[in-house]
């Protein structure tokens, strides 16, 4: 997921804000501010166990996110998509839609990585934060496109499952710093669960395509 970047940059800006208020020399750098913000993250989230400490811990692609801000270029966007798009693993009976009504209930389920999660508890994806899916549904974020109709509009080819699909298992492999979590690719939905958001996008029983 994008946490360890995104808690980066937000620390970064406040401990900035902080020296200035209190009118003490700044750091050398901006690359020794963020440092010391990390350092202060760590030693905040050790008291939460090793598991929250690992979080921030940036692999490869949001540390680039991270230095770029966001604004990588074409030729850097493209050999992190293709990066990551190796990483995608399909189910091995090759099923890539599974049961849309489990899907809905996975959209609805704001409940995985957080504190106050009961160990072990299945995560949900929590779609409805960022996307519009059901009509009938009043509460959505829009930091993601709208998501109504999208299978409705695209059909359900085996193209467009396998698209869908990697998608939710991998945004960075289609959308360089995607602010869309890596669902499969870390771990946050099973393969199971994937396929059952991916048929709640492309059944055109599903309340989405109505």
């Amino acid at each position: 997921m994008n946490i360890a970047r995104k808690s980066v940059i937000a620390v970064s800006a406040l401990a900035a804000a902080v020296l200035v208020a209190c009118a003490v020399s700044p750091p050398a750098s901006e690359a020794e501010l963020e440092q010391k913000a990390i350092v202060m993250m760590k030693q905040d989230f050790a008291k939460l166990g090793p598991q929250w400490v690992a979080r921030l811990d940036q692999d490869e692609v949001q540390a680039l996110c991270t230095r770029s801000r966001d604004a990588v270029t074409p030729e850097v966007g493209k050999e992190i998509q293709t990066r990551q798009l190796a990483t995608i693993v399909y189910p091995a009976s090759g099923k890539l839609m599974g049961d849309w009504k489990k899907g809905e209930a996975i959209a609805q389920l704001g409940r995985g990585l957080q504190f106050s999660d009961p160990p072990g508890s299945p995560a949900g994806g929590n779609c409805y934060a960022c996307h519009q899916l059901s009509s009938s549904e009043i509460a959505y974020g829009t930091i993601g496109p709208s998501l109504l109709h999208y299978g409705k509009l695209r059909g359900n080819s085996d193209y467009i499952q396998r698209y869908t699909y990697g998608k939710i298992y991998n945004a960075e492999a289609y959308a360089a710093c995607s602010s869309m979590p890596r669902f499969g690719h870390n771990k946050i939905l099973t393969q199971e669960q994937i396929a059952d958001v991916t048929a709640l996008l492309l059944d055109p029983a599903s309340p989405v395509n109505k």
